[in-house]
């Protein structure tokens, strides 16, 4: 429908005003409903991040719901300039005395003296070109072709494009007036079997020995790390790996050596770690005063606007904080030490949070590590704390029966009805606001017919 406008006329009056301030009065249930429409979407809003919060809190709980996840060991060694020790938190607890009779190295070999070079820009191609072979181990040949002015450095350059397992440099065995320069080959990796082999050596530098005055000094073996595991006076085990990170020796160990032991061997102990588990547990006090602090910021009510926060008298926002509250606080059946939190430092404040004792929860851990293991640990015949509060997440985040899921759908019920009462009242305001000004419209162009004709009166008398 086209706009409607009024001539205005001097009558007087602003219709278009009239018929604006009339179809917002029109408008004020809408705007009504679309406040209350707000209000629920914010609800809903917080309920999901509330749900969030559950997922995080029961997260916290499984780390100290199993077995394997409330058990944290950490390595310790008795020496770590020889050797240093890291485990996974599932390694199992034990006692090792370890000696490092031999570090893994890598193979490193050079020319012969006598076919050292003056100038790292020699040519040591004597031909119009020149082969060199080389393996590492048992891999494949390694082939380089080197044209009629290649140098030493050129060789250099070219087995290190390879990659292919060596480094090569170059070292000056002379002085500073005198240079004397060979080339060094340097395995990338250590180990007995990582020998370096030159098979053909065209260049002067005769790595092969065909003028039998060359050849290759070696400077450095390529040797195995020897671990010697068990007492000296006692029954000891050798074991021998290509690496110096050794990381099979001791299941889920890994042992990094750094120099030969000489004297006492380094004690390796994994033990349990009670500060990585203390760490867990003040995580899990946390995750649960989140959603504490969440609802209760929600749930107040202020006396001077006599208004209430989002989840004011939301049953289900405290129906939910109290069956995570029971699961928490909750006494533990079957333990003989603990049988709740509050014996290791839990303490239920004012405002429903927690706070927990430090010094009461270490001693606690260092003391009787295994009761506060058996407190959280779901068992045969006990269910305990961590477990508790992950089925009362379950049971509250059901996506078929859960109170949240439940609460959130009727929510978007509500939204989803005021929607379409929203739609339905908007078309009949609009449709009302058209029939104003098509009113109007006539009033005033009747109005100003009357002026029109009050004017010829007037004219003729």
């Amino acid at each position: 429908m086209a706009a409607i406008s009024f001539g205005g006329l001097g009558n007087g009056v602003d219709f278009g005003q009239v018929v604006t301030q009339l179809a917002q009065i029109q408008r004020q249930p809408i705007d009504a409903l679309n406040q209350k429409k707000q209000n629920l979407q914010s609800k809903l809003d917080d309920y999901t991040v509330l749900g969030t919060k559950l997922l995080a809190f029961q997260s916290a709980a499984d780390k100290l719901r199993l077995s394997s996840s409330f058990d944290q060991n950490k390595a310790s060694v008795s020496n770590e300039d020889i050797l240093t020790a890291t485990s996974t938190t599932t390694a199992g607890s034990g006692s090792y005395s370890i000696q490092v009779t031999q570090l893994a190295q890598s193979h490193q070999i050079t020319n012969k003296a006598a076919k050292a070079v003056s100038s790292t820009t020699t040519d040591i191609v004597a031909g119009s070109s020149a082969g060199f072979t080389f393996k590492v181990g048992t891999g494949a040949d390694q082939t380089i072709k080197l044209g009629a002015d290649a140098t030493l450095e050129d060789l250099r350059t070219a087995i290190n494009d390879l990659g292919a397992g060596v480094t090569a440099s170059i070292i000056n065995t002379g002085t500073e007036s005198t240079p004397s320069y060979r080339l060094t080959l340097t395995g990338t990796s250590t180990g007995a079997s990582n020998v370096i082999s030159v098979l053909t050596d065209e260049t002067s530098l005769d790595f092969a020995n065909v003028s039998g005055t060359g050849g290759a000094d070696t400077l450095q073996s390529a040797k195995n790390a020897t671990l010697v595991i068990g007492s000296p006076d006692d029954t000891t085990i050798t074991v021998q790996r290509e690496s110096n990170v050794v990381n099979d020796a001791i299941p889920d160990v890994t042992l990094t050596l750094k120099s030969k032991t000489s004297g006492t061997p380094v004690a390796v102990n994994v033990s349990s770690d009670p500060g990585k588990v203390q760490e867990n547990i003040k995580a899990f006090a946390s995750a649960y005063n989140d959603i504490v602090k969440f609802v209760n910021e929600r749930t107040t009510y202020d006396t001077t606007t006599k208004t209430g926060g989002i989840f004011f008298n939301e049953s289900t926002a405290k129906s939910m904080l109290s069956r995570l509250r029971s699961a928490l606080s909750e006494s533990v059946s079957g333990t003989s030490t603990y049988s709740s939190v509050g014996q290791i430092g839990f303490k239920t404040e004012r405002d429903g949070t927690i706070t927990v004792d430090d010094a009461q929860l270490s001693t606690a851990l260092n003391t009787n590590y295994q009761a506060v293991r058996s407190l959280f640990l779901n068992q045969i015949t006990t269910t305990g704390v961590a477990q508790r509060v992950t089925s009362a997440v379950d049971l509250l985040d059901d996506v078929g029966a859960g109170s949240l899921t439940i609460r959130k759908n009727s929510i978007t019920d509500q939204i989803n009805r005021l929607s379409d009462d929203i739609a339905r009242k908007e078309d009949a305001a609009t449709r009302y606001e058209e029939q104003l000004r098509l009113q109007f419209a006539q009033l005033d162009s009747l109005l100003s017919q009357l002026q029109s004709q009050s004017k010829s009166l007037q004219a003729l008398g």
